[in-house]
């Protein structure tokens, strides 16, 4: 129980999240609101924040960074187009709320983050859900994974002024990349598909993320 919410009032909370807040506004994915009206959200989130898990706004998380509102999470995971033969790659694992929801779709998922106690806590956390298909990395996103690989899918979490080439050298062929690219305030949501080496891209809609900082993204 937190703050005098017990489990059952979160349930109720998930419930509402999904009836009020995702399906009225075009989320229709069945995984996406299935796994979305299960997963405990007030495990990701600071304590002092619990009651205020379900509210569609985004909530600091600390080092500057943000859980982003349930409506944005749940349309980056519906234009992913996920299943469960897809490899994903999560730049900004944050406090691991998405990397959660990915992990329940796809196959598995590598995710970057560059600040190592939002890292270990997103480690924690989802070891106590008992999710095991996620391989962690602590460093610069912008530039991709470490390793030398392909993936299916890549969201990005965090703002971009475009999209790095390093990150589309690492999608495979007709894969899909979701990000918010743009500057300060205010970015567009993109939606690229890799296409005979390059990206298409078009864009959904207007969304405000914190800049990820990187050799490929923002300066610090």
């Amino acid at each position: 129980m937190y703050y005098g919410v017990d489990d059952n009032a979160f349930e109720r909370q998930r419930k509402k999240m999904v009836e009020k807040d995702l399906m009225p506004r075009g989320i229709s994915e069945a995984g996406v609101l299935s796994v979305m009206g299960r997963l405990p959200r007030e495990e990701f989130v600071p304590e002092s924040y619990r009651t205020q898990a379900y509210d569609d706004c985004p909530l600091p998380i600390g080092m500057g960074q943000t859980i982003s509102q349930p409506y944005i999470v749940a349309l980056m995971t519906q234009e992913l187009r996920l299943n469960n033969f897809c490899e994903v790659l999560e730049i900004g694992t944050g406090c691991g709320y998405q990397t959660a929801i990915l992990a329940k779709l796809a196959k598995r998922v590598y995710t970057v983050e560059r600040f190592a106690p939002l890292s270990e806590k997103t480690q924690a956390v989802l070891g106590r859900l008992g999710i095991t298909n996620v391989e962690f990395c602590i460093g610069d996103g912008s530039a991709g994974w470490l390793e030398k690989r392909k993936f299916d899918r890549i969201i990005v979490t965090a703002a971009l002024p475009k999209v790095p080439q390093e990150l589309i050298d690492q999608l495979g062929s007709g894969g899909l990349i979701v990000a918010p690219v743009g500057g300060s305030g205010v970015q567009e949501l993109v939606v690229g598909t890799k296409k005979q080496g390059k990206l298409v891209e078009r864009m959904v809609c207007d969304v405000r993320f914190v800049k990820l900082i990187g050799r490929c993204a923002f300066e610090e």
